[in-house]
């Protein structure tokens, strides 16, 4: 391949150069992107990154939106990493890797006790992609029965899930909000929240309960779930945040 023009820089230099400006290394850029930080360079020396400009735009997207955290960014970016073909020009299947993109495309992420301590933060690219793609999400919240203000399976603590809470041995409850059977939550407003949480979707998630009266003050989440969807066009309902 040619070397680029330094006078006009193809799209994946010229997001590269945004993120750059907003203080991040080319080597952070390219732990985003999960590639080596040389590729990064050829995308001002070599004019390659076609493939990478779709989780580019979405990185500076989040960027501009308030989030810093490398890892949440990260996970944004692998969520629009456009994946490479195979030599008959079909898409090259990734194991285990989930799509939110496009009309009925999911993603769902998960924290356990380790994860929790650190704000489960891998859990924020999962909502900052699905507010790029104008998605949905639901939460699933694990904490102490006592923890929790409003009586199970209740449609003020659950709109629109009705099901039953079995209490654990460990005298925790796990309740579920939201669902793509009756449209979720908006992820742009999760995805504000995260980002006023810095990152940090526990404490997101945490202050939610406690504002809607769904949890005491002193309320510890030990088990966390987002899903994360991308309506088809039947799936108009939704669920007030608030």
């Amino acid at each position: 391949m040619s070397p680029a023009d330094p006078n006009q820089p193809n799209e994946a230099a010229r997001l590269a150069q945004e993120l750059i400006d907003q203080g991040y290394t080319r080597r952070q850029v390219a732990r985003m992107l999960g590639r080596d930080a040389s590729l990064v360079s050829q995308f001002f020396t070599k004019g390659k990154g076609a493939s990478m400009v779709g989780a580019l735009r979405q990185l500076v997207r989040a960027v501009r939106g308030g989030e810093r955290d490398e890892e949440a960014l990260a996970g944004i970016a692998e969520a629009n990493t456009t994946r490479r073909r195979t030599k008959t020009g079909q898409k090259a299947r990734v194991r285990g890797k989930d799509v939110i993109g496009t009309p009925g495309g999911s993603m769902a992420g998960r924290a356990g006790k380790q994860a929790i301590k650190t704000g489960a933060a891998h859990l924020a690219g999962v909502i900052h992609a699905a507010a790029a793609a104008n998605g949905r999400v639901a939460l699933t919240v694990r904490m102490r029965g006592t923890h929790f203000t409003l009586p199970a399976g209740s449609r003020q603590d659950s709109p629109g899930i009705r099901r039953g809470v079995v209490p654990r041995a460990d005298g925790t409850e796990e309740r579920t909000y939201g669902s793509a059977a009756t449209g979720g939550f908006s992820a742009a407003e999760w995805s504000r929240r995260v980002a006023a949480s810095h990152g940090d979707v526990v404490h997101a998630v945490w202050t939610w309960l406690v504002e809607t009266g769904r949890a005491v003050p002193d309320a510890e989440i030990v088990y966390l779930e987002i899903r994360t969807w991308t309506p088809t066009g039947h799936q108009t309902s939704e669920i007030l945040i608030g």
